[in-house]
This record gives C-alpha cells, sequence and structure tokens, in this order.
C-alpha cells in the first residue's frame, strides 16, 4: 500500500454533502422573498399605534413593561404613557421578533435581542420566567443626524465644549463619549464623526459595533459588526489589517477596550468610542474595569496615553446635554492630569430652570 493513499486518492465528495450553488441562490431568493411576509407580519403584530411610533423621528424608545402597560419617550417631552397591551399581542410581537431574526425564544431560551427588519431599530425582548409577563423595548434608530452646531443652538453644549471637540478632531486626539442609558451616546458620536468625515475627508474610517447604530457619510469606511460567533475583540484584531486612519467603536463595554486603546496607541489616532458612565471622570474608572477583564496588570498608563477627550453627556428632566469635557494630559503620580470644561453654576441653573 503506498504511504501516501490519502494523498494520491483523494477522497470521495458525497455531493448532497454541502448546498449546490444552485441550492443557494434558491435559499437566498426564498430569504428576499419572505422578507415582506415577515415585515408585515411583524406591523401586524405591533399595530397600527406602534408602527406610527416608529415612523415618529421624534419618538426615542418603546417600553411595554410585564404589567402590560406602554410607555413612549419622545424627544423634548420624556417618558409619557401610551396606552396598554395585553400579554397575547406582546407575546405575538416578540415570536415574530425571534422568527425574523431565524431564532427561538420560549421558557428554555427566554430572551431576544436584535435589530428589528423594520428601519433596523434595536429589540429587546423578554418572556417569563426572567419576567412575570412578556415584556419588551424597542430602541428606535435615529436617522436624522444632528450636527454640532445644534447642540450649541439648543443649549446642549457650550460653544466652548463644541469648539473644544472640534479642536481634538482636528488635531487627531481620541475621544471618548460617556453617559448613561438612552443619555444620547451614539446620537452624539454621530455627530462627531460627521465633524470628522468634513474636516478629514481623505481619511479612512473603520467602524465597529454590535448594532447598527452609527451613521458615518465617508468615501472610505468599513461597518464591521459583532456576531455570535465574532466579538469586538476579533473584529479589533482585524481591524488592524484594514489600513484604518481612525478607529470607531460603537459601545466600548469588555476587555476588547484594552485592544482598542493599544491600537489608538500605536498608530492609529483620531478614533472615537462610546461607554456607560455617568461622568467623564467615572469613565476612566470604568476603562479600568474594563481593562482588568483582558489584564492582570494596571493600565492606567496606557489609558491616560490613549484617551485624549471624554465628553460626558446626561438625560435630565429637561432633555439632554453635555455635563462636561475633559482633556487627559497624562497619568503620573498615581493620578490622571486633566483639564476640566464643566457647566458653571449659572449655565446648570439655566438648564435646569
Amino acid at each position: 500500500m503506498p504511504a501516501c493513499s490519502y494523498v494520491c486518492d483523494p477522497p470521495t465528495i458525497d455531493p448532497n454533502s454541502a448546498p449546490s450553488v444552485k441550492q443557494r441562490k434558491e435559499t437566498a431568493v426564498n430569504q428576499l422573498r419572505s422578507h415582506p411576509r415577515l415585515v408585515r407580519k411583524l406591523q401586524e403584530a405591533l399595530g397600527d399605534q406602534l408602527c406610527v411610533a416608529l415612523d415618529d423621528s421624534t419618538v426615542v424608545e418603546i417600553m411595554l413593561n410585564p404589567d402590560g402597560k406602554l410607555f413612549i419617550e419622545r424627544l423634548g417631552h420624556g417618558v409619557a404613557p401610551a396606552g396598554e397591551m395585553s400579554s397575547a399581542a406582546a407575546e405575538m410581537v416578540i415570536g415574530t421578533v425571534a422568527h425574523a431574526l431565524q431564532s427561538e425564544v420560549d421558557t428554555e431560551q427566554p430572551i431576544i435581542s436584535g435589530e428589528l427588519p423594520i428601519g433596523g431599530h434595536r429589540f429587546e425582548g423578554l418572556l417569563p420566567p426572567v419576567v412575570a409577563k412578556p415584556a419588551f423595548t424597542i430602541r428606535r434608530r435615529a436617522l436624522r443626524l444632528i450636527p454640532l452646531d445644534d447642540y450649541v443652538r439648543s443649549a446642549m453644549m457650550t460653544e466652548h465644549q463644541a469648539s473644544t471637540i472640534r479642536s481634538a478632531i482636528s488635531s487627531r486626539l481620541n475621544i471618548i463619549i460617556s453617559g448613561g442609558t438612552g443619555s444620547g451616546k451614539t446620537t452624539l458620536a454621530n455627530a462627531v464623526i460627521a465633524e470628522i468625515v468634513k474636516s478629514a475627508p481623505e481619511d479612512r474610517l473603520v467602524i465597529l459595533e454590535d448594532t447598527a447604530e452609527i451613521q458615518c457619510a465617508a468615501d472610505n469606511a468599513v461597518l464591521l459588526h459583532t456576531s455570535d460567533t465574532v466579538d469586538m475583540a476579533r473584529l479589533l484584531k482585524s481591524t488592524m489589517r484594514l489600513r484604518p486612519d481612525r478607529i470607531v467603536v460603537g459601545e466600548v463595554r469588555d476587555g476588547a477596550a484594552l485592544t482598542l486603546l493599544k491600537a489608538w496607541n500605536t498608530g492609529h489616532p483620531g478614533g472615537v468610542a462610546t461607554i456607560h458612565s455617568n461622568t467623564a471622570m467615572s469613565a476612566l474608572r470604568r476603562l479600568e474595569q474594563l481593562t482588568a477583564e483582558a489584564s492582570q496588570q494596571p493600565m492606567h498608563e496606557v489609558i491616560g496615553e490613549a484617551v485624549d477627550l471624554i465628553v460626558s453627556i446626561e438625560r435630565t428632566p429637561r432633555g439632554r446635554r453635555v455635563r462636561d469635557v475633559i482633556q487627559v494630559e497624562r497619568f503620573a503620580g498615581g493620578q490622571y492630569e486633566i483639564e476640566s470644561d464643566q457647566l458653571t453654576e449659572e449655565q446648570e441653573a439655566r438648564h435646569v430652570a
């Protein structure tokens, strides 16, 4: 018997073991044909009221509680009651979304997350036993870009804060946008990215997200999304081979923060990322926590070197506003050396009044 029989005589391939080109084409066509049906079914499940809300550019979020009460948050108006929905109707919505996402949701898998086939809005649905009765939230995808000038005109930030952000962009500094849930981090990130495109139209942007929320009008841009098998850290490693001029991350939420900071520190300045934290200073502490997930060594110096500007935005009873902007110089002597641009007492009183 020849020693290389497995080379000389390749194994026979069962033609039924893998889909043919024709089968793959048929599958793709069937998926395209089924999409309108899924959309119609989802629209029927949501009902006229929620479909109208999803078409309303002032709507930020739709929330259904387990007790059946609906709430809708609108720009400039906050959260307000919006009627009720039965448990059966809510379960129908969640099940339809799961079907559209080619997933399953039941008592064994009671949580479904993803983007709606209608508008790409972010959906989070829950079934018992993690909740008493079906509940969901829909974070409406913002389609309107709010430029920095509008932030100033609407008193969401001061002229000086806007000038500081523009200066950081033109100087290719790395910008972190911090804030709590629903504070408007992504909307502000879109405004910053629009300024980047305006000031450096020749730059190649690589944008990484868990869900599609970033808007970018750059001619030279690559948008990457995580999946069940590809996490943010893996995307960041791939990004380094895509020749980025600037790296943008929709939200930093785990140990991948360390990979991002190292990328910013090694020839890819001028990036943007958002992070969950209530203040600009707490964003630095949050980065310390996230980098600790990937390294046992303290990363204060890496953070101090990589992060140049932190813009903190918050949601108040009167709307959203940029609370403070800090410039990070370095980490030395056991602390971060910063310059802060906070709202004055007069500005804060005027905003709250």
